[in-house]
């Protein structure tokens, strides 16, 4: 367990049981792949901001555990987005191992997928609250249309800086954002509170996007838990090979253009090179930094408390991992 998770352990291991309860269902297959999904692991970071940011605010006063609730549905909905993805991107590794696409297939991977959708929403509806339900709402359909946009973006070199950070700020920033933000209206945290701390999120996920994106150049295999230049495979036009291809050589800058049209991974080693060489890397660590500096002032609507240092450490933790 990380430093951060251990300010809300035991908040933590009761999420983790209450996800394994919340997959119950008549239908074998769906507890399968449910269950293989849970025991991946992963670092639940999204479901972890939504327990460190109620208790940071101080919740449960009242004796109600509904942050609980909240982060297993920010987990579901994630999840349930990583299901779709796989099967978009064709992916077969994740966490390393098998995703559940390639173990069962993409049709049971997207039904699964909706189901936990659907849970979500169920247990959405639970809480009872309509502000919350709104965000939540939102959130699911600007990852939505996220997805389609990177999807239309792929194998074009000429996509944007601006458009780059436009669909990571769906596809990751959005649920970092929700996270922070629905945790503290359960709070009744003050307009300014909740403002900062959705503000914290949309930083935070932006940088631990653009350090994805970096270890995909630059990681290892085996501590990613997914294969090294899937994402140049998928020719995804990421902030490394939009910083190479502006600042390389014309020839460097070609040779990156024709690899993400072909989503050639035979180039992987030459892009590699072109990429490391004209400071790519560093300058989207740059950008990455930048963010975690600007999600962690944020903090400052927080009373000093571990949840608050814990979400610094979070931050910190960000740009510093390597997988």
């Amino acid at each position: 367990m990380l430093p951060f998770h251990q300010a809300v352990a035991d908040d933590f291991e009761k999420v983790n049981q209450l996800i394994i309860d919340q997959l119950h269902s008549n239908v074998g297959l769906v507890e399968n792949i449910g269950h293989y999904l849970v025991e991946a692991g992963g670092k639940r970071l999204r479901p972890l901001l939504a327990l460190l940011t109620a208790n940071a605010l101080n919740y449960p006063q009242d004796g109600k555990n509904q942050h609980l609730d909240l982060a297993a549905i920010i987990e579901f909905i994630h999840t349930a987005t990583l299901l779709h993805d796989d099967v978009v991107d064709t992916s077969d590794m994740r966490r390393g191992r098998l995703t559940a696409n390639a173990k069962w297939g993409n049709a049971p991977s997207v039904l699964v997928g909706d189901f936990l959708y659907s849970r979500a929403f169920q247990m959405m509806v639970a809480i009872r609250d309509m502000d919350i339900m709104h965000i939540l709402s939102e959130t699911t359909n600007i990852i939505a249309e996220g997805e389609v946009q990177q999807l239309v973006n792929a194998k074009n070199p000429e996509v944007s800086e601006a458009t780059y950070f436009e669909v990571i700020r769906k596809k990751t920033g959005v649920l970092f954002e929700s996270a922070c933000e629905t945790a503290a209206v359960l709070s009744d945290a003050t307009e300014t509170q909740r403002t900062a701390l959705r503000e914290y999120g949309y930083h935070l996920g932006l940088a631990f996007q653009l350090v994805d994106d970096a270890l995909d150049y630059e990681g290892d295999t085996e501590a990613l838990g997914k294969n090294v230049g899937d994402d140049l495979a998928e020719g995804k036009p990421t902030l490394p090979l939009i910083y190479a291809m502006r600042e390389a050589s014309a020839e460097d800058s070609q040779t990156i253009a024709q690899a993400i049209r072909d989503g050639d991974v035979d180039k992987l080693e030459t892009v590699v090179a072109i990429v490391k060489q004209c400071g790519a890397l560093q300058y989207t660590a740059d950008c990455a930094a930048d963010h975690v500096n600007k999600a962690k002032e944020k903090l400052a609507v927080l009373d000093d408390s571990k949840y608050r240092k814990a979400m610094s450490q979070l931050a910190d933790f960000a740009i510093a991992r390597d997988h």
